[in-house]
This record gives structure tokens, C-alpha cells and sequence, in this order.
């Protein structure tokens, strides 16, 4: 399939957005027969929770979207369309947003959606502190007048927030189920909140997909929604199988016993044939990405700026790509993907092993030194981080830094890249939601942000930038032109922190049965499993 990658919808919060007619035909394709098969899907599966309020990950997008809905989602060409939200409405400088409930919405247990289980759930992902918290950060309040209306003030106006709206992590959840599985949506509920267990054998949400089982480093097993209040999904049970690398993926699909294979490499994908196996590839805005922690404990000589920067230097990023996925994908500079506002024009980040020398020397390290590069030891998007790691360890090696190759489960990466920091680290991200402010809020040197707390801004606060602050506020005030500008700046600065070292963007492969109908690439939903059938 060719793809196009559009441009970001222009949202006017100043319009009403009202229901059109064919938004309906987005959610309509559920009209083929419904599938007593289940649809299996090979991939590593890298979850990090089935609470929909902490999970962060690649997989828990596909989980999120499937299982919980937020109030607006994406349609194929990233713009947005109603979900539980049938309207909504901004007013003039984007502080306040309000949205109108489809009073048809209900959950699982078939219960109506109501404006306090929105209220609930978007509280609860800012107070439990997550990964995916920062979403919420800007809310200042958000009201309830009536059961189907719910008016959100922020903190600063925000061009993104309808963005923000649409994104798997915003899910709205049962709140009278959860609240008593445990849940806690108070300014406390990072520390009284005990729900996480209770969401590994139950969901509570209203899409099309419920929860059946999960075994950890096994299987993820959805059921149909059979009280689903839209058109119920074709399939009626979609796996998701552990499968960690790209040639066992491949082996299930053409065997048969896998429809679906989500982390194909580009070799792998050429020794793939049969008339029944369908390979199709397309840009992603997904990113590979090196990072440096100025902070870890574990460092052996400081991390300055000069060192960081010898470092960039000392990476063949044309050489990476070559390596890892030849013409599969492109090199990216800043830690905004190609395609999203303010995310093009970026100059390619130079190649100098001379100058990479000269800097060490001058920071004192003309001999070099050892640094320890702990890393997931995942296969994503089709690239192996393991052999990734091993490229950037013979590239850093012409500049005398001997790196210790560390791959390790993710779930240990997680706990010691958000505790101790690790030194450098390899690892990967796809969008939440179609708009740039998220890469900011993640990866910028602001104060609090996920990365700069990575990158030890509390044990060394020299790592933090205040223009990206300033530049972040700007451009949620702005839109257009404008914002994409103020992006692009924001951008700019972080390219000069050296703390996040964006290295290639691989092309998306889908490979699957011939049989398999629906499969696409979504810039939120990674790939929205109501749309298959087979």
C-alpha cells in the first residue's frame, strides 16, 4: 500500500464540531459477517500495564484503543471525528473546551458513559503519576453540569488539547466498576490507587474488544464487546502472541498459524513469499532514538555538554541507517517525527571523529572512558536494538569510549532508566496522538518532564533548558503557521540539549494472510483491531 503522510488537521477550537454523516461510514465497516475465528497476531508484546491509566507502550495503544475509548479519535487521514464525544466546542483563546456525550455511549456491563466517568478517568491519569500522566498536566479543572456535558479549563490555552482528547491514553473508564476494583482518581491516588492487579484479569471500558486473559510473556486474548452501543467489530476474539523476534513472527504467519506479523524487518520480509501472505510498507512516525543521562549514578566521567556532543559527533547516523534497514526508512534529527508540525527541515546531524577527538580532549578525556549502554533487548519496528547497540559500540569505539552493552527485559530497563538513570540507553517511540506538543512534554529539558527526570535534572540541574518552556507555552497559544514554526524552534533546541540523539525512523511493514481485510497504520492507534475481518 502506498501511503501519504498528511498533514496535521487544522482543529478550530473556535467551531463546533458536529456529527457528520460520514464519520458513520468510518465506523460502518463492521457490516461483513461476524467471525467466530480468532484473528492472531504475532508481536513482542511490551506492556507495561492493562490499566489504561498507566499503561505506556506501543502494545497499550492497541489495548487502549480496542478496549476503552476516548471522546475523539482519528479517522484515516488524522483528522478528528466523534467517539464517546458527539460535539464539541473551544472557546476563543483555547482555555476552555467544551464536549457533549453521544447519549447512545455505554460500557461494557451496559451502563450509560456519563460525564463523572469522564471526569474520573482524566483525573485519575494525572494523579496516578504515570508515564502517560503528562497528558493532563495543563487541566486546571474539569466540570460535570450534566450527565452528558463536561467542560475542561486549562492551566494555559492549548491548541492540542482535542488532540489530546483523541489519544488511547485518555481512556475513559467505568468509574463505579473500577472505583470499586480499587481505583482511585484523588490527588492521591499515585500512592492509595491498588486497581493495577484487578486490571490484568478485568476491563472496564466501552469499545469493541473486551478483556478474556492475559499470560504475561505469553498472550494477550480480546473477546467481541457483545454489548458494544456502535457496530459490533466482525471478529470475535483477536490474539496477541508473544513472539519476540522477526523471524519467528515470520515463520507463524507463513505456517499459518499467525494472520497478522507487526515487527517484520526488511530481510526478513524479502525471504517472505506465497500468494497468501500480502507485504506491504509504509512510512511510520515511529523513531529510534539514543539517549544520554548526565545524571545516572553510574557514570564514570561527567556528562557535559562538551562530552555530549562528541558523542553526536561520533555517531555515522547515514552508516545506522544503512545498517539496521538500508532503504527502509530515514534519519531523523530532532525528536519530532517527519510529518507532524514543525517536525520537517531540520538539518542531518554531522559525522566528525576529529572534532568528536577534540572535544573529548578538551573536556579531559583525550584517552577516552567506559560508559554503560543498558537497553531493551526488543526487536521493534523491525530493528533489533541488540545490533543496533553493537553499530553505535564500533562507531563510539573510533573516539575511545569502550561502551558495555547491556540489553535487558524492558521492564527492568523502565525501573532503572526512571530510578538510578542509566548512562545511555537505546529505545523507542510512537506518537500518543497526532500533534507535537507530546514531544515536548516528553522529551524536552523542562522541569519535570519524563526525560529530563531520566536524564537526572534533579542531581544535575544543568541539563534543564528554559527557552523550551517558554517556546512550549508560545506555541499552545498559536496555531497554524505559527505553531508549526514555534515547533520547529523547540525542536531546535532540543537537538542542541544532546540528551535525546534521534537516529532513524523505520518504514512501517504490515505482512498478514491474504485472507486478513482492514489492516492499517494509525498515527494514534498503532493498528485498530475493530476495523480487521477475515
Amino acid at each position: 500500500m502506498d501511503m501519504t503522510i498528511l498533514p496535521r488537521a487544522k482543529t478550530r477550537a473556535t467551531m463546533l464540531a458536529a456529527v457528520l454523516l460520514a464519520t458513520s461510514a468510518f465506523w460502518a465497516p463492521a457490516t461483513f459477517a461476524q467471525d467466530s475465528k480468532p484473528l492472531v497476531i504475532a508481536r513482542n508484546i511490551d506492556l507495561n500495564s492493562l490499566d489504561p491509566h498507566r499503561a505506556f507502550c506501543d502494545t497499550c495503544q492497541i489495548y487502549n484503543s480496542s478496549v476503552y475509548e476516548s471522546l475523539l479519535t482519528l479517522d484515516k487521514d488524522n483528522k478528528l471525528i466523534p467517539l464517546l464525544a458527539s460535539k464539541w466546542e473551544g472557546n476563543a483563546d483555547q482555555s476552555s473546551f467544551t464536549f457533549t456525550l453521544d447519549p447512545a455511549a455505554k460500557f461494557s456491563d451496559g451502563s450509560p458513559v456519563e460525564a463523572k466517568d469522564v471526569k474520573w478517568s482524566w483525573e485519575r491519569l494525572k494523579n496516578l503519576k504515570g508515564s502517560a500522566s503528562f497528558l493532563m498536566d495543563n487541566v486546571a479543572s474539569i466540570e460535570t453540569p450534566d450527565a452528558h456535558t463536561v467542560v475542561v479549563k486549562m492551566v494555559a490555552p492549548s491548541s492540542e488539547f482535542l488532540n489530546i482528547a483523541a489519544a488511547p491514553y485518555a481512556a475513559v473508564v467505568n468509574s463505579k466498576v473500577a472505583s470499586e476494583a480499587g481505583a482511585k482518581a484523588d490527588a492521591d491516588a499515585s500512592t492509595t490507587d491498588n486497581a493495577e492487579a484487578w486490571f490484568l484479569a478485568h476491563s472496564a471500558g466501552s469499545a469493541p474488544f473486551v478483556l478474556k486473559s492475559y499470560e504475561p510473556n505469553s498472550e494477550l486474548r480480546l473477546a467481541r464487546n457483545d454489548k458494544y452501543w456502535r457496530t459490533a467489530p466482525a471478529l470475535s476474539e483477536v490474539v496477541i502472541r508473544q513472539t519476540k523476534d522477526a523471524v519467528a513472527q515470520a515463520q507463524m504467519l507463513q505456517s499459518g498459524t499467525a494472520d497478522i506479523a507487526m515487527q517484520i524487518d526488511p530481510d526478513t520480509a524479502k525471504t517472505m513469499t506465497g500468494s497468501d501472505v500480502k507485504i506491504e510498507t509504509v512510512p511510520s512516525y515511529n523513531f529510534i532514538y539514543v539517549a544520554l543521562s548526565p545524571g545516572a549514578k553510574a557514570n564514570k566521567v561527567p556528562l557535559t555538554p562538551e562530552v555530549r556532543e562528541a558523542i553526536s559527533l561520533g555517531l555515522d547516523r547515514p552508516a545506522i541507517l544503512d545498517f539496521t534497514i538500508g532503504s527502509e526508512g530515514q534519519l531523523i534529527s530532532a525528536p519530532i517525527p517527519l510529518g507532524f508540525p514543525g517536525g520537517s527541515g531540520f538539518e542531518a546531524q554531522p559525522y566528525d571523529v576529529a572534532k568528536a577527538k577534540e572535544l573529548l580532549a578538551k573536556a579531559g578525556h583525550a584517552d577516552g572512558f567506559e560508559m554503560e549502554a543498558a537497553f531493551p533487548g526488543m526487536n521493534v519496528y523491525g530493528v533489533d536494538l541488540s545490533l543496533l547497540m553493537q553499530k553505535v559500540q564500533q562507531d563510539l569505539a573510533k573516539i575511545n569510549i569502550k561502551l558495555d552493552l547491556q540489553p535487558i527485559p524492558f521492564a527492568n530497563w523502565r525501573e532503572r532508566v526512571n530510578g538510578d538513570g542509566i548512562p545511555m540507553t537505546a529505545v523507542f517511540y510512537a506518537p500518543d496522538y497526532y500533534g507535537t506538543s507530546q514531544y515536548i512534554d516528553y522529551f524536552a529539558m523542562t522541569k519535570g518532564s519524563p526525560w529530563s527526570r531520566r536524564a537526572g535534572a534533579e542531581r544535575d540541574p544543568s541539563v534543564l533548558n528554559p527557552k523550551e518552556a517558554d517556546i512550549y507555552k508560545a506555541a499552545l497559544a498559536a496555531s497554524g503557521d505559527e505553531a508549526a514554526k514555534l515547533w520547529h524552534q523547540a525542536g531546535e533546541e532540543m537537538i542542541k540539549d544532546r540528551i535525546i540523539l534521534p537516529l532513524i525512523s523505520p518504514n512501517l511493514i504490515l505482512a498478514y494472510k491474504s485472507d486478513v481485510k482492514g489492516v492499517r497504520y494509525s498515527a494514534c492507534c498503532n493498528l485498530p483491531l475493530a476495523e480487521l475481518s477475515h
